[in-house]
């Protein structure tokens, strides 16, 4: 599987996230500092997640993607377009309440945006970055429904543990 590369841009204020390859949490706090310049730009309208390149996303790549449907719609930003004609990509995202977010199509040839997407700059996260993260996207994740709840709570609740753990720890 490619490994993966996440590419960032706009145009007149519709953002384009495009994931190509097997997305995965290395990418993770990179694409977080990104949602947060995406939403303090005023002119931000919308975005839209070009999978049509995707292999593969992990759920804390979904849960980054969840928080910019729900930071969007406090904006006034509208619903998210997905474009996707993977077969097992969208099973995973309706299978996880994603078109309760985001409208999904498999249109091939969407070209609902202009922009041209560059690679964005990733670094690598250091461990307690990286934790604080993949809690954060899997409480988003579990915010969506009851199922994701259920499937996410004992990952949540163990990283909660050991973030207390390690705070105990330190004092």
């Amino acid at each position: 599987m490619q490994s993966g590369q996440i590419m960032v841009g706009d145009h007149q204020g519709i953002y384009v996230v495009k994931l190509v390859g097997d997305v995965r949490l290395n990418l993770c706090t990179s694409f977080d500092s990104f949602i947060d310049k995406m939403f303090s730009h005023s002119e931000f309208r919308g975005v839209v997640f070009d999978m049509h390149e995707t292999q593969g996303v992990d759920s804390t790549t979904l849960g980054l993607m969840a928080k910019i449907a729900f930071r969007s719609a406090e904006r006034k930003g509208g619903r998210p377009l997905v474009l996707c004609d993977d077969r097992g990509l969208l099973h995973l995202l309706d299978s996880m309440g994603f078109d309760a977010l985001m409208d999904i199509s498999s249109d091939a040839d969407n070209d609902a945006y202009q922009a041209e997407p560059a690679p964005l700059k990733c670094n690598t996260p250091d461990e307690q970055s990286a934790r604080e993260m993949v809690l954060e996207a899997h409480r988003v994740l579990m915010s969506m429904n009851e199922q994701n709840e259920a499937t996410f709570r004992d990952l949540v609740h163990a990283l909660e543990s050991e973030q207390t753990a390690k705070a105990a720890a330190n004092h």
